[in-house]
């Protein structure tokens, strides 16, 4: 599914996505990650033009296998809007998100997500499954992908060939 081509304020940005302003931030996140030796990947969550909450990958420093930027964004934009519930909320996110995460963004009531780099190996919104258009869920989630996705990609690149290269 495709968004439509204006960013979170409605105003259209020619020459590239409308969504590439709000992508860089979550990569911030990214970097972030990677400089706390966590895989490189960062979320936010808009709404109405803001970012409320911000976050990326902490599964190595909080010793908690759930820690994903997506789940850390979405607790973050809960207790920043007060409900369970994120109708409101454009989430952006560095990686395709895994089961759990597109899970937990179903359970939210997310009704966007922007993804950048695919993950053939883990994703659950395009390359392994479709979670987000299941019609035996009772949520939908409108989707785009590959927002970004180079710099995304090899963000991610970089740091597994730096792991390699380390050992």
């Amino acid at each position: 599914m495709d968004l439509p081509a204006h960013d979170d304020d409605g105003i259209f940005l020619p020459g590239g996505s409308p969504h590439d302003r709000w992508m860089r931030l979550a990569l911030d996140e990214a970097r972030a990650a990677a400089a706390e030796d966590e895989v490189p990947v960062g979320a936010i969550v808009v709404v109405g033009g803001r970012v409320i909450a911000s976050a990326h990958n902490q599964r190595e420093q909080l010793a908690d296998p759930t820690a994903h930027a997506e789940m850390i964004a979405l607790t973050q934009a809960a207790a920043a809007t007060g409900s369970w519930r994120l109708e409101d909320c454009t989430l952006y996110v560095t990686l395709e998100p895994c089961p759990m995460c597109a899970g937990a963004i179903l359970q939210a009531r997310v009704p966007r997500v922007v993804w950048g780099a695919a993950d053939p190996k883990a994703g659950a919104v395009e390359s392994l499954y479709r979670l987000f258009e299941d019609t035996r869920l009772n949520h939908r989630v409108e989707h785009v992908g590959r927002v970004l996705a180079d710099e995304c990609g090899r963000i991610l690149s970089d740091f597994f060939r730096g792991k390699r290269t380390s050992r």
